[in-house]
């Protein structure tokens, strides 16, 4: 990813359509690690926007749940990238009942693998 991922904030959060995935860099982060984070992300959307979860198979060694569901419906997904200040953020959204369920369990998930929080808010000291 470019930035230490234990020194920045991750957040993946369950939302009523969809849900939203925020990474920000620590406070002593430098701009190459911002930009890092922001091309992440951006790689991340333009995968999951094609079906693709190759990446958090290869990052947990395992299927993470939700992701056959979110790469059988995938045209049916939106990501929406946005820049924050020390990173960026991911939009999921979808009108499919199914797809809202399986984006819940893959962020529950990312919760879980990566210690973080359910809600920005949250997300101070949360890695």
């Amino acid at each position: 990813m470019g930035v230490d991922q234990y020194a920045s904030a991750h957040v993946f959060e369950d939302l009523g359509d969809g849900g939203r995935i925020v990474l920000d860099a620590d406070s002593f982060a430098d701009s190459a690690g911002i930009v890092a984070i922001r091309q992440h992300m951006r790689d991340i959307a333009t995968a999951f926007r094609a079906g693709d979860f190759a990446r958090p198979f290869h990052v947990h060694a395992q299927v993470v749940p939700g992701t056959s569901v979110m790469t059988a419906r995938h045209s049916q997904i939106t990501y929406e990238v946005t820049d924050r200040p020390r990173g960026a953020g991911v939009r999921i959204r979808t009108t499919d009942g199914a797809a809202v369920a399986a984006i819940h369990a893959f962020l529950a998930f990312q919760r879980t693998a990566h210690h973080a929080a359910g809600h920005e808010a949250m997300s101070s000291g949360a890695h």
